[in-house]
């Protein structure tokens, strides 16, 4: 359907029940079993020439230690390898439904967090990728990373099968079920503790209910007063930030041979300029004492990230803020970019509209080298692993439930849920589509991990020694 069927036809302000008909209409366009085909075009673009071509954006001297993060396993690689399957994706028969993708979509992108009312809530935790696109390619990648964390759980195809149908269900009978929500309510509907706890109580195994808590626990005392004694020391000036290079540092110069301290201030007032009138005046209220920068996760390892240390009334009273570069979206090429004035007000903006009560600091900023967005460090944060002492193979069908239902409701609070509903349906006939693409997906995985370790030993690839 032309974006300008579809702007005319949302005028005519549809029922519930046309939208759902016109999602059902599109499957004409694109029928549901074409979205599992996956076929590697012959000229397919190296994943060692795209992961390269990132490098050439990222601070250099990090640049190793992405590479090492990204070797550790099938899994990792895949974490840092958006950029590679977003590729793949544009190649793909896709439905023209859109809602404001996550672009980085897997199993372990997925946490609690507060929000502004400090209630605990549950769903997406990463929007450096964010931009509007097709529905199919967040799902495509949810389920892409649910059969690779089973292989890397030594679980069985069967079981990958599984996790894969148990997440594609939830995420079609939650959608089914926000399609009916009015938009106000849809807009406060939120996975809170309370319906978590319910929800877990009706469907989950007793082992996965005891792992849920512990994570909430463990998500409620995560606050900037646990941060004190972890990433600070006690020096003659005062609470510092501590160093240990390279993972903390605090660097003089930047990488262009601009002074830090003239940036940092150029990027607190610019950020500070984004925030609503009543955040601005709660954050002048804390004094700036410290900053570093930090290497964070996986796929965002290269790209600046800063910790900031604030105190309020006193030392007892912290304030931890994270500021991340924002590049362009793995997305960009593929769907239309945005027209924000900067790369963080687009992840803001995504963020805003995916979460809905978002971080109470959330906001963004730019300085002459880069743009970028900010946000708490912790405040109730926890995050979802997989293995050690993340999900394990006994409570990973649960969880799968839950990242179905979590998806949804990102999709339903930024798209049509109705739309999405009717394409989508209510047989398993897209689940079919969508567990062949996860099973040919994970063995290209394979493949390209392969590859990726024989260019790190070919030299090609730069890779940390040491483990970081």
């Amino acid at each position: 359907m032309s974006s300008e069927l579809y702007k005319s036809f949302l005028k005519k302000n549809p029922s519930r029940q046309e939208r759902i008909d016109l999602g059902k209409s599109i499957r004409k366009q694109v029928v549901r079993s074409s979205i599992g085909q996956f076929d590697i075009e012959s000229k397919r673009q190296s994943p060692i020439d795209i992961l390269l071509s990132q490098a050439k954006t990222r601070i250099p001297e990090y640049v190793p230690i992405r590479h090492a993060r990204m070797a550790v396993d099938p899994f990792a690689f895949f974490r840092g390898g958006a950029a590679i399957m977003a590729k793949d994706l544009s190649k793909m028969p896709s439905p023209s439904i859109t809602v404001q993708l996550c672009g980085d979509m897997h199993v372990s992108n997925f946490g609690f967090f507060s929000t502004t009312e400090h209630q605990l809530v549950f769903g997406i935790n990463d929007f450096d990728e964010t931009l509007p696109g097709n529905f199919d390619w967040d799902l495509k990648r949810l389920i892409a990373s649910a059969m690779i964390a089973s292989q890397q759980l030594g679980q069985d195809h069967a079981y990958g099968e599984m996790i894969v149908r148990t997440i594609i269900s939830a995420y079609r009978t939650s959608m089914h079920r926000y399609s009916t929500l009015s938009y106000i309510d849809l807009k406060r509907s939120y996975i809170d503790e309370k319906a978590l706890v319910s929800a877990a109580a009706r469907n989950a195994k007793p082992v996965s209910q005891i792992y849920l808590q512990k994570l909430v626990d463990k998500a409620r005392k995560n606050n900037s007063q646990g941060l004190i004694g972890k990433l600070t020391e006690s020096t003659p000036e005062g609470i510092r930030l501590i160093n240990q290079p390279p993972l903390i540092e605090h660097p003089e110069f930047s990488q262009h041979g601009r002074k830090i301290s003239e940036l940092n201030d150029v990027g607190l007032n610019s950020y500070i300029q984004s925030l609503n009138p009543d955040r601005r005046y709660l954050l002048l209220r804390y004094k700036w004492i410290d900053w570093a920068r930090k290497v964070v996760g996986v796929g965002s390892v290269g790209t600046g990230c800063w910790v900031m240390y604030f105190e309020g009334l006193d030392v007892n009273d912290p304030l931890f803020l994270q500021t991340k570069q924002a590049q362009k979206s793995v997305l960009a090429s593929f769907f239309p970019d945005t027209q924000f004035q900067s790369e963080g007000e687009r992840v803001v903006h995504g963020q805003c509209l995916i979460q809905g009560a978002p971080d109470l600091f959330l906001g963004f900023g730019k300085t002459a080298e880069s743009d970028f967005y900010v946000r708490q460090l912790r405040d109730m944060k926890g995050g979802i692993s997989v293995g050690n002492d993340g999900i394990n193979a006994k409570v990973f069908p649960d969880f799968a439930k839950l990242f179905g239902w979590a998806l949804a409701n990102a999709h339903a609070r930024s798209g049509d849920a109705a739309m999405i509903a009717g394409y989508c349906g209510k047989s398993e006939a897209m689940d079919d589509a969508l567990v062949s693409f996860a099973t040919a997906y994970s063995k290209q995985n394979e493949i390209d991990y392969d590859t990726y370790l024989k260019a790190i030993k070919a030299g090609k690839i730069s890779c940390a020694t040491e483990n970081f």
